[in-house]
Formats: C-alpha cells, structure tokens, sequence
C-alpha cells in the first residue's frame, strides 16, 4: 500500500511539474497533453459562464465575468501547489513506513505543506536518510515554484496591459463599441487616410503580439477589458471588418497595408480558435446584410469615400466576411464577449461621456484641419 501511494505521489509530481513548467516557462502553444489545464479552464469557465448567462445583461453580468480571469489564475496556481504538496506528501509516507515512528498520512500531508513553504516548526521531522533528502528537495521546490509564479504574473499582466493599450486607444478613432464605418469615416472626415494606413500597420504587429501571447497564455482571453463596451475581440473585429471595407476597393485608398494587417488578423481569430477547440459557425447569418450594407455605403458617401467601379461590391464584401466571421462567432460565444456592428450607433464614446466631453468635442470638432 505505502509503495503504491510512493508511486502514485511520484507520478502526480511529475504532471504538476510538467504542466507547471510549460504553462509558465515555456513560451510556446499550449500541448493537448496537458490536461489538467485544459480541464480546469473548461470545467470552471463552462459553470462561471453558465451562471453569467441567467443574469441580465448589464454592469453586474459584465462586471461578474471579469472576475473569471484573475481568480482562475489564482485557484489554478494554488492546484498547482496543492498538488505538488499532496504528492511529495504521499512520497513521505511512503519512505517513513520502516522508521521507529512513522507518519500518518495526515502527518505526512502536513509536513510536505511546511517543509515546501520552508515554515519547519519542528514538530514532524524526517528520520530516514531518503526522506531528509526529500525534505530538502521539496523545500528546494517549493522556493523555485514561489519565485516562478512571482516572476510569471507581472509577465501575464504585462501582456495583457500591452494588449488593452491599442485597444484604448481605438475609443476616439473607431468609437465605443469600436466600428469599421466609424475608424473609415473619422479618418476620411479629416483628410487622415494616411494615418489610417499607418494605424493599420500597428494593429498587424498588435495581431502578431496577440497570436505570440495568446497561444503560448492562453488565460489572457479571459480577461476583459476596463470598459464594459470595450474588448480586445469587438476591437479585432472592427479592424478586421475596416481592412475588407478597403480590400473590396475604395476610391484613393490603397490596399496593400490592409491586406497585411487582414491576413495577420485572421490568422490570429483561426489560431486562437484551434487553442480552445472551437469549430466556425459556418451556417450563422452574416453581420452583414443587404439593409446593412446600404446603410455602409451611405455613411461611407457622406464621409467622401465611395465604392470603385464593381459589379458588385456587396457580393465581395459578403465572400471576404465568409472567411473570417465564422471564427468570430465562435470565439464570441465562447468567450461571452460582444460583436460590434458594422455602422455606430447612437451614443458618445467613452471619452465623452460627460457635460465636459461634450463641450471637448465640439471644440475638437470644430479645430481647422491642415492639409497634409
């Protein structure tokens, strides 16, 4: 029975060290092996979202799913420890059988707990000379698994602050929630198209960073955004429906910034859907229909900016969204975040939602625009 239990405390040790080991240190996708991960995130995240789905919609549901990603971080990190402690503890047991005064298991539990915090009170000590060895070992361990997690949050954080940067910053150029007829038409409203293109090209390396952070942290989807109409997938989004908006051809607008910024989004919505195991929906109806779609041409025509000479426009657009919104659908589903539309609706942004904003904006409004 002791020998079992050794077996079994070396088996459950070398997982949690594994999968510890991966998850935190090594900066790549997230492997099929590691299932504890896997099943945490989907056992846990499958009951918070089944309770946030029977509240209303609102700052308390919104509010209520931000918790999910902090303090999932925190039980996975405290399962990690618990486990290291459970199995190093069944190791003890299992080498002190044959001592003059061998442990309990409830003993052995806590002296594996005390001697991986490095607390040793004194009162359970090891008597034979293989559990004096494992006893420094696992304080050994318990010192390296503390310093690791100390050094990975801020890493997490760091990405995650990354993230939201680009994100904040689309408030005043594409609205909340961001837009693509609002990021066009601001842009053209101003005689920024330029702007526009070199904005394009920071969200295709945002695209990248958001690929190389998220698949090799695959937690950071589940933290959400400061503000409730705000999130890093309404934000892709926007961009994602911008860059066909200019790829189904726009007069005076040049496509080939578009067209990079496109593909390294999508390759993100497609990789990203792969580490959580979601298949497209194909078979949803488009975001875009035909109301829709004149209600885009006419914003567009009243900010200066007009469709090229196409036999139709409309049907390029709808075969350029087939091969994106599929993934968008399924990651928003899952994730329990908001698809932005295609036109603003009525409301401020963010930055204005105030008497003072509104008086800000009308003074921006109306700053002379310099050519150029």
């Amino acid at each position: 029975m002791h020998w079992l239990a050794g077996l079994a405390g070396i088996i459950v040790f070398a997982l949690v060290t594994s999968e510890a080991f991966e998850v935190m240190l090594l900066p790549r996708r997230v492997r099929r092996s590691l299932r504890f991960v896997r099943f945490f995130f989907r056992g846990t995240w499958a009951c918070w979202s089944l309770v946030a789905n029977r509240m209303r919609r609102g700052t308390v549901r919104d509010g209520f799913l931000s918790l999910y990603g902090p303090l999932s971080m925190i039980f996975l990190l405290s399962s990690w420890g618990i486990g290291l402690i459970a199995g190093l503890g069944l190791l003890q047991w299992a080498l002190q059988k044959d001592s003059p005064h061998p442990l309990t298991l409830l003993n052995a539990f806590y002296f594996s707990g005390s001697s991986f915090f490095t607390v040793g009170y004194g009162d359970v000590v090891p008597t034979t000379p293989l559990s004096k060895m494992l006893a420094v070992c696992e304080a050994f361990s318990g010192l390296a698994f503390i310093a690791v997690t100390i050094g990975y949050l801020p890493v997490l954080y760091q990405l995650f602050s990354r993230r939201e940067a680009e994100v904040i910053q689309l408030d005043a150029r594409a609205g909340s929630p961001p837009t693509a007829v609002a990021l066009l038409c601001r842009h053209a409203e101003q005689e920024a198209i330029d702007e526009l293109q070199a904005l394009l090209k920071v969200w295709e390396r945002w695209c990248a960073l958001l690929v190389e952070s998220h698949l090799s942290y695959p937690m950071l989807s589940y933290y959400r955004s400061q503000h409730d109409n705000q999130s890093w997938l309404a934000a892709l989004t926007a961009v994602l429906d911008c860059c066909v908006l200019i790829l189904t051809g726009l007069t005076g607008v040049r496509t080939f910034g578009a067209r990079m910024t496109f593909a390294m989004a999508r390759l993100a919505i497609v990789e990203l859907c792969r580490v959580f195991h979601l298949k497209p929906e194909i078979h949803r109806p488009s975001r875009l229909d035909s109301g829709e779609f004149e209600r885009v041409k006419q914003e567009l025509l009243d900010a200066g900016l007009s469709f090229s000479a196409d036999e139709n426009p409309e049907g390029k657009l709808s075969e350029l969204c087939a091969t994106y919104e599929p993934f968008l659908f399924a990651l928003s589903d899952h994730f329990l975040l908001e698809l932005p539309g295609w036109v603003p609706a009525e409301g401020a942004d963010n930055w204005q939602r105030s008497s003072r904003g509104r008086s800000a904006k009308k003074l921006v409004e109306s700053a002379p625009v310099q050519p150029g």
